[in-house]
Order: C-alpha cells, then structure tokens, then sequence
C-alpha cells in the first residue's frame, strides 16, 4: 500500500475517504505525525487520485499534493546501474581504439566546436571520461542520484531530465566560455540530478502547512554536494553549475505540474527518445 495523502484534517481524511467509498476503492485512514494519512492499495493510486482530484475541481478545492509514490515507482528500479556500466562499456570500447588526447579532441565538450554547429558534443562529452579515477566516481554519481531521480519520476521522464540536463549543461558552459574549453564526463548531468532531486522536494514540502522552512534543506543539501564534490582541482566547476541550475528548474517545474508518476506508456516514449538522442549524437559524431 501506499500513502495518497497525507498532513491531512480529520475533516479533510474523512471527506476524501467518503469519496474513495462511493467509487469502491480499498483505503483506510491513520494518524501521523503531524497529521492524517489516507492510504490505498499501490495499484489503485491513479483511480483514487483522480477520484478525489475530480470532487475537489468539481467543489472548487484546491487539489493536495500526494504524499507518497505508488510502491511500483520503487520496485525493481536499478536503472542508475546500468547506465553506470554504459558508461563504462561506453569508455572502454573508445580508449581500445582511441588515444585519450584524441578522444577528449573528437567527442568532448570543445567550446568552439560546439557554438560552431557540433552540438552532438554536448551529449557524447557526458559519456567518456579522462581516467579511471574519473570513470569510477562518475559512475558511482549516475548509479545514486540517477536510480533516485527514477524513483519520484519514473525511468523515462527521469533519464530524459538527466540527460537533458547535461545536454543543456554542457552547451551553457560553452556559451560562456567562446574559446578552447574542453571537457568530458557526466558529472553535469550528475549535478543535474541532484538538482532535479532537491528542486522535486522541495516543492512537495514548501506546499505542505509548517513544511516550508524544512522545503529549503534539500535545495541546501545540493548546493553543499556541488561545494563539496564539485569544486575539485581538475573539476569543471562552472559546468557543474549550470548543470545544477538546469536540474533545479527541471526539478521544480515537474515537482509543479506533474502529481503523480506519468503511466507506463509515456514513460517508454520518453525512455526510447533518449535513446534516440544519444543515438544520433554519436551518429553525428562519427
């Protein structure tokens, strides 16, 4: 089961279980911490929503934010893994054929290169690294914070924001540097994730009554995460932090207008045109 809402009334709690009565939808009522909790079979989650969604409309309501995520979302999501070892069949099927010279001058984030029309380089720049040291920390970032950002979203919307992230990242660095700049790796589209995550969190809790000053933690978790492990001496700060300001917006507008985790078959249309993207950026590239 699943929490459908919760820091709810008793009033509130016993109205909407009213609602989730009359459409003979499984729920029961518990007191929380700072409130009631409305709870549903996982399965149920979207019907229940909508239900109550629709009485609230129809009552001129506004609608609550839901408390929890359907127990589905969790389950078997150990995306940020595989694209993990992506990242590491990606690096070693080019350093077999490759210098790394060459392969940071062909596929990284050149500044110049991009602002003359090679855009493909913002994305295959996320995927090669410069070492070892830098494949391995980078695949520890995408496996946390990536399977994390799939968790609230869903694996299609999530990859899509990261990856769109780095893209967007990487093309606002090279915006402002105009000159032989030149990186690789995916930590941009890693800070975007964490940007994502505490830009969804906090939106959720701002919305919530005596939630507001504990919604400015996440955003402070990020920034102290971009301090920490973002400003390293052979770090691309600023590209972190475009990457970060990119998931922040990313993070907010979704955790604004999006309620509950989109269904199956827009997830696998967002899924399958990220696929499509890096695909082409390496077509090009080649």
């Amino acid at each position: 089961m699943v929490i459908l809402f919760n820091n709810l009334t008793a009033e509130e709690a016993e109205t909407y279980a009213l609602v989730l009565a009359s459409s003979a939808i499984a729920h029961r009522t518990r007191k929380g911490p700072q409130g009631w909790e409305l709870i549903v079979e996982t399965e149920d989650f979207e019907t229940a929503f909508e239900a109550i969604r629709e009485y609230l409309v129809e009552n001129r309501q506004a609608v609550p934010v839901p408390g929890g995520i359907p127990a589905a979302v969790y389950q078997r999501n150990f995306s940020g893994i595989w694209v993990a070892l992506g990242l590491l069949v990606c690096h070693l099927t080019v350093v077999t054929h490759l210098e790394s010279a060459t392969i940071v001058k062909t596929f990284g984030a050149s500044a110049r290169h991009i602002l003359d029309g090679e855009y493909y380089r913002c994305v295959t720049a996320l995927m090669l690294h410069g070492d070892v040291t830098h494949l391995v920390s980078n695949m520890v970032g995408i496996a946390i914070f990536g399977t994390a950002v799939c968790a609230v979203t869903g694996l299609g919307v999530g990859w899509m924001m990261i990856l769109m992230t780095g893209l967007i990242g990487n093309f606002l660095n090279a915006l402002l540097y105009q000159t032989e700049h030149l990186s690789v790796g995916a930590s941009t589209a890693i800070f975007g994730a964490i940007g994502i995550l505490g830009a969804y969190q906090f939106m959720r809790r701002f919305r919530q009554p005596g939630q507001r000053l504990k919604a400015y933690l996440p955003l402070g978790a990020g920034l102290a995460l971009l301090a920490f492990l973002g400003a390293g001496a052979r770090s691309d700060l600023m590209a972190h932090l475009f990457g970060f300001a990119v998931g922040i917006a990313a993070g907010g507008i979704y955790g604004s207008t999006v309620k509950q985790p989109l269904p199956k078959s827009t997830q696998n249309g967002f899924l399958v045109t990220a696929a499509v993207i890096v695909a082409f950026a390496w077509l090009k590239a080649f």
